[in-house]
């Protein structure tokens, strides 16, 4: 099935029609709570590099 140009504006037209937008606040909060777990990732992770390379230099005797 082929359809033209127009037809296909229409459709996507009626289908952003139907697309639930998140609230402002909505967005706040998830974006608030992207950057907490994103800087809890980071310490986790800055914690466990620490300790690797604190045992590894304790095995090598660097």
């Amino acid at each position: 099935m082929t359809t033209n140009p127009l037809q296909f504006l229409q459709q996507v037209r009626a289908e952003v029609a139907k697309v639930v937008w998140p609230t402002r606040r909505e967005v706040l909060l998830t974006t608030l709570m992207v950057f907490i777990l994103s800087a809890l990732a980071a310490t986790f992770f800055s914690l466990v590099d620490l300790g690797i390379r604190t045992a590894l230099q304790a095995i090598i005797g660097a």
